[in-house]
Order: structure tokens, then sequence, then C-alpha cells
């Protein structure tokens, strides 16, 4: 008999949504100009261009449609904030603040200027992914520059109070400003909540914001950031005068109209359709503590992204639960999938003091807007014996199960 197909790994990636397909089309089709030619076929390109580009910051909340820059992914948006504002500002302080949770398009770029002469300071989290906004308060000195923080944090779903960090940024602003010092720019990297969460970036206090649309049912191969009007940044890539002079290549123009087509689907839908998405995450995370012994959901137990579950299933194998569920045809991951052949312990877990035995046998299942009900039934049918079947091969759990 075949077996049902689950996809439980929206995390990494989303399906394209219909429509953002059909928004795609004429672009790779009829209208197929470059956006930055002059002529009629360039112009009618670089028309639609502006339009999305019109729509991503009426959806962001932005001032100006010019403070929308489009790049190639969620992690060029994030190279680009951050070098760009760190390497625009290094004549003014040398010192950025960031979270040990990051995504590592964050942290690694962090860790990339560190080589540059810039000091990085990794903020840590709570046992539920939070970082402690006083901390961030006691952590600036009159060398800060930059802080990035996450709005929510991809293997866990721990949604970080970034408005509140913004408020504590602008009103340490203006205590600089008063004092003819220079500002502290703030970034977000919010790749897991664009369509999921409200994002309004004035509200929010941030400068700069990353965004990819294959995280919200759109293509893969492009991605947004925000960058409020009066932010310096310099270019990480160099060539023609695209996007302001800041991200130079020609614009994609077909992914550009499909992530604004799935970014407004995404918000026009959010209420509804997260509200759906959490009442699949929560009858499955009740499920799976009321029947599977030695689990632990990781995560903030209220403020988190509805679709994510990151569960330990203590001795078994992270690895070997994900391969066995694929086996019965359901897609999950062990966590980023920027991280995937790694055999190091999670470092958001490790951060979150998840002892190392225990998040060795972490999942990720996170939901969309395909699943259903169905799924559900067909998950918890299928985990049990798959858990059973690894533990018995485990000499832990015979330790454990015999009491010797």
């Amino acid at each position: 008999m075949k077996k049902r197909k689950v996809y439980l790994d929206h995390n990494a990636t989303t399906p394209l949504r219909e429509e953002a397909l059909n928004a795609m089309m004429p672009f790779l089709k009829e209208i197929f100009g470059n956006a930055s030619s002059v002529h009629t076929f360039g112009q009618e390109a670089k028309k639609h261009l502006e339009d999305a580009r019109q729509k991503v910051s009426l959806l962001l909340n932005a001032a100006k449609p010019e403070e929308i820059i489009f790049t190639g992914c969620g992690t060029e948006s994030d190279n680009l904030a951050i070098k760009g504002a760190a390497l625009a500002n290094k004549d003014k302080g040398n010192h950025i603040i960031t979270t040990a949770i990051e995504h590592h398009a964050v942290l690694y770029t962090c860790e990339y200027l560190e080589k540059q002469g810039f000091n990085v300071t990794y903020l840590p989290v709570d046992a539920a992914g939070r970082v402690d906004p006083e901390n961030l308060a006691r952590a600036l000195t009159s060398k800060t520059i930059l802080v990035s923080i996450m709005h929510a944090n991809n293997e866990v779903g721990t949604i970080e109070p970034v408005q509140e960090i913004g408020g504590i940024i602008a009103s340490e602003n203006r205590k600089r400003f008063d004092q003819g010092l220079s500002k502290i720019y703030f970034h977000s990297d919010a790749v897991q909540t664009a369509g999921k969460l409200p994002i309004d970036v004035r509200k929010m206090g941030v400068d700069l914001l990353s965004i990819s649309a294959h995280k919200f049912y759109g293509p893969k191969g492009v991605g947004a950031l925000y960058i409020k009007r009066g932010t310096p940044i310099v270019p990480v890539l160099h060539g023609g005068h695209h996007e302001r002079n800041l991200r130079a290549g020609t614009e994609n123009v077909a992914g550009i109209a499909g992530l604004a087509a799935a970014l407004e689907l995404s918000v026009s839908e959010m209420g509804a359709e997260q509200a759906r998405v959490k009442k699949l995450r929560d009858r499955f995370e009740k499920w799976v503590g009321e029947n599977i012994p030695d689990v632990k959901v990781n995560g903030h137990p209220s403020d988190r992204v509805t679709s994510v579950s990151n569960i330990s299933f203590e001795f078994i194998e992270g690895e070997s639960l994900l391969l066995s569920l694929d086996i019965e045809g359901i897609a999950v991951s062990t966590g980023s999938a920027c991280a995937s052949g790694s055999l190091e312990t999670s470092h958001v877990l490790k951060a979150m003091c998840v002892r190392p035995e225990v998040a060795q046998g972490t999942v990720r299942f996170s939901f969309g807007h395909d699943n259903s009900e169905e799924d559900v039934d067909y998950l918890i049918k299928v985990l049990p014996p798959v858990v059973k079947r690894l533990r018995d091969m485990s000499p832990l759990w015979s330790k454990r199960a015999t009491g010797k």
C-alpha cells in the first residue's frame, strides 16, 4: 500500500503557492526585459518591479517603497544588513551585539567581522530561548554601532522581545543625540516570522529587517531587506547601480513578483491560518506528552511561532528518528536545514542549557498550509513504534528500563 506523504519541515522551506506561481509566470515568458534597460521592454519590467516594492513596503509598514531592497535570499539580506552597517560605521565604533541563538547567516557574519577587528557580544538566552532586554541594555557601550536580534528562532520558534529592545535602543539613541554621539543601528532577522507574525518595522523600532520568500510559500532565490531611510550601508556586492546602488545584479523580477504575491497572501490569511496550524501543533504536542515518556518540548510555552514543535526524545539519536520517519513518508528535521550534516549539538539548544544527551535526540516538526488533521493522525500512529524500536536498540534505555 502506498505510504502517506506528510511534509512537516516548513521552517526549512515551503511549497510554492499557486497564487505566487501565477504572479511569476508573465515575467518568465512575455515580460522578460531587464528592469535596468531604458527601452520599452525594460521599462515595463521596471514598472512591475516597483509595484512589488510598493506592495512589500506597505505589508511591512515601511515609510517609503525605496526602503525595500531586493536580494537573492535571507542569508544575503542578513549579510548586507550586518556587514553593510558595520563597515559603514566602523569609524564611529567597533562593537556589535547579537544573541547566541541566531541563525548561522548572522553568527558566521559576526564571526567574519570579528576577524576584521570588530568586537561582538553574544547575549545569552534563558531556558525558553528568550533574550533578556536588560542584558542588552547592560551590554551597550560607547563603541556599540549595531545590534542584531532575530524576531523568532528558527529551531524552537521562541519569539524575541524585539519591540522592547527597539525601545531600549531608541532611548539610548536619544541620549547619544543630545551628547553628539553616533547612533546605534538595529537589525532583526525576520526570515521565520514574515507571513506568520505581524511585522511593523516602525513599531518594532528596527533600522534593518530581513525576509526570505521561500519561508512563506514564495519562490527560492529571492529575499528582501528593509533599510530605514538614512541608515548608512556599504554594499557587499559590486557591479551595476541596481537597488539604489546597494545590491548590484540584474533584479529577479519574476522571483520578486512571487515574493510580493506570497507575502500579501500570507498576511491576508495570517489570523485564521496561524490559529488552524496552532491547533494541529498543540494537538500533536499534547498527544506526545501523554503517550510517549521522556520527552521535552523546547521553546517558550506561549511566545512561540505557532507552527513550530521542537521535541527532544531521550535515549534516541535525532538523526535516526528523522531517517526512520522519512521511511514512513514523514519529513522533519533535526534543526536548521543550513546546518544539516553537522554532528555537533544544536547551538540553540546548547545556549538554552539543554543537556547534550537530550539535545541529541531532538527533532523539529514545523507545520504549514497543506497540513491537516489526517496528517496528525498519521504522525501519531507512526511515531510511537518508531520511537520504541529506536529506544529498544539503546543500551541507555535498556539500563533505564531494567533499573540496572
